[in-house]
């Protein structure tokens, strides 16, 4: 079984490398948009370079889902190799993959409304759609953490344990960091030689 733990794992760091490729290739792309868009010798109305911008914007909103997507594989799967099983896990690993999707829908409904106001507004309720997609999803989610408190009580020594993760995954734990970090009793603790 053990091979079968290495064999997820690997699929996970190749996820992540993927998910990382594809955020530069938009990165590139929206590059690209960008590059003809101030081009100088290229002759281009107003409204051309006005819509090729919201490409770009859109492009790089994709991107970023996609890097923060990768991160958090990275950081939940790999680096801390946790499986979801508390209430407190899964609140934090959704939250973050929720976080950025809405984010990513919210700027795409921009996007999308600054780009189709003037060409075709007859589909503006489209775009609009997708904002309401993204206003429910960031209702549905506030519910669910409203209702997983009660849960998130009764584990309370998890939220410790996850803490702990955090500080060793983001290398809070290393030799030689000798920055000042609260103590339990909440007073600051001195700091490491």
């Amino acid at each position: 079984m053990k091979w079968l733990h290495k064999l997820f794992g690997a699929a996970h760091v190749l996820i992540v490398a993927l998910f990382l490729v594809s955020a530069f290739c938009l990165i590139l792309c929206a590059a690209a948009e960008l590059w003809g868009v101030v081009r100088p010798i290229r002759e281009v109305t107003l409204q051309e370079r006005f819509v090729a911008v919201l490409e770009c914007i859109g492009l790089l909103t994709i991107a970023v889902a996609s890097l923060e997507l990768g991160q958090t594989i990275l950081e939940e799967q790999v680096l801390r190799s946790v499986t979801i099983s508390g209430p407190t896990r899964v609140r934090r690993f959704l939250s973050r993959f929720i976080v950025v999707v809405v984010i990513a829908l919210s700027i795409e409904c921009l996007v999308a409304v600054f780009g189709l106001i003037h060409d075709s507004p007859e589909l503006l309720p489209h775009a609009a759609s997708v904002g309401l997609a993204a206003a429910v999803l960031l209702a549905s989610w506030g519910f669910f953490v409203r209702m997983n408190v009660a849960a998130e009580e009764l584990e309370s020594h998890r939220i410790h344990d996850v803490t702990r993760e955090d500080e060793k995954v983001e290398g809070e734990d290393a030799p030689g960091d000798a920055t000042e970090r609260p103590a339990s009793d909440g007073k600051p603790a001195p700091a490491r030689r």
